[in-house]
């Protein structure tokens, strides 16, 4: 089997497993507490509920899925089958709430899956290196970091509105898909022994970055409806992901002259039918959570 091959199989693991964890955050982030609670106090609050450790748990487990999937395989491709995960949540989710799927949403599911399936074969991803250039995060890093300072003070102003979890949501959704391009380099560390795993700065900006990104998701969750933050979530994490794995890694995707078309349409239909995908799923955890 093709190390793209098992790559895949991993990161359609690893999208189950994160399904599962992110449909116990969400829970969590509206059961904690019915006090108003800034970012800090309603993340220092999960860190004392069991139901967010065990949903941290089985992400955790996904996590490593995906670390795995990105050591074998591009972060194009692993980002663009991590999407799959609402395909996941919606069993999840039926089998906890006792609601049924609808046909609407098998459609969009359906409709996900072979956009997911034509990016994959017809975009042809292209692994890149495993590491990006200091110059080149340095860029990354005074573009992006200006990008997410308004995004948080443009959420403190509009807070109590719809508008501040999707800002919330794509804070938590960049850092992520920086996640999962720094998760490639430690990968690629950890192949020279757990001493040049310690010894590298990086190591530590990418912890930092997962926390961050927790924080802020449970935030995004919190400061509105979760039909608001979960699509904007699921979005921003593969499509900042992407532009880095191309333009920090140097990944390609080659569909041929006359696959772009399809390349383009397969990608418009995939975020069309993951916000659906994403609102329904999130509506239904809402729902379960105000009971």
């Amino acid at each position: 089997m093709a190390q793209a091959d098992i790559a895949a199989l991993l990161a359609l693991g690893a999208a189950f497993f994160i399904a599962i964890g992110n449909v116990m955050h969400q829970r969590s982030a509206h059961e904690v507490t019915d006090e108003p609670v800034g970012n800090v106090a309603l993340f220092t609050r999960l860190l004392r509920d069991r139901q967010w450790w065990l949903g941290s748990l089985v992400a955790g487990v996904g996590f490593g899925l995906q670390a795995a999937a990105l050591g074998l395989g591009s972060v194009l491709l692993v980002q663009a089958l991590l999407v799959t995960s609402l395909l996941f949540a919606l069993p999840i989710n039926a089998r906890a709430t006792g609601r049924p799927v609808s046909a609407t949403q098998w459609v969009w599911a359906a409709l996900l899956a072979a956009a997911v399936a034509l990016i994959v074969t017809v975009g042809n991803p292209t692994p890149g290196q495993s590491r990006g250039a200091l110059e080149v995060w340095t860029t990354v890093v005074a573009v992006l970091a200006p990008v997410l300072v308004l995004c948080v003070v443009g959420a403190r102003m509009l807070a109590g509105r719809p508008t501040a979890a999707v800002l919330l949501g794509v804070i938590s959704g960049a850092l992520w898909g920086v996640f999962a391009v720094l998760t490639k380099g430690v990968v690629e560390r950890l192949g020279h022994g757990v001493w040049a795993v310690v010894s590298a700065p990086e190591v530590y900006i990418w912890a930092a970055v997962a926390v961050a990104a927790t924080a802020w998701q449970q935030s995004s969750f919190r400061a509105g409806s979760l039909a608001a933050s979960l699509p904007t979530m699921t979005i921003a994490e593969p499509v900042v992901a992407s532009l880095l794995g191309i333009l920090v890694l140097g990944e390609t995707l080659r569909p041929g002259d006359r696959g772009w078309a399809l390349l383009v349409a397969a990608i418009a239909v995939m975020v069309a039918a993951t916000v659906a995908l994403a609102r329904s799923e999130a509506q239904t955890s809402s729902e379960v959570g105000s009971r």
